[in-house]
């Protein structure tokens, strides 16, 4: 492997959307750089799952259902 191409990889703060500070190693910014996050993974439905509901306003899910109604969904 080739010497000097590779980032620097050391320690950053990350700061959540609830203000708490998570220390990680990246190579984002600087040593001791502080990363504020604008989704935070720990409460996000993508990642914990929730919320799981369909919202639709009469929009395709309606349109779906209704052209459909007769087959069983």
């Amino acid at each position: 492997m080739r010497k000097d191409i590779h980032p620097d990889y050391h320690t950053i703060n990350v700061k959540m959307t609830d203000g708490t500070i998570v220390e990680m190693k990246s190579t984002y910014g600087e040593e001791g750089t502080t990363l504020a996050l604008e989704i935070d993974p720990s409460v996000h439905p993508a990642w914990t799952g929730g919320n799981t509901r369909l919202m639709d306003a009469g929009g395709r899910v309606t349109k779906f259902k209704k052209k459909y109604e007769g087959l069983g969904f």
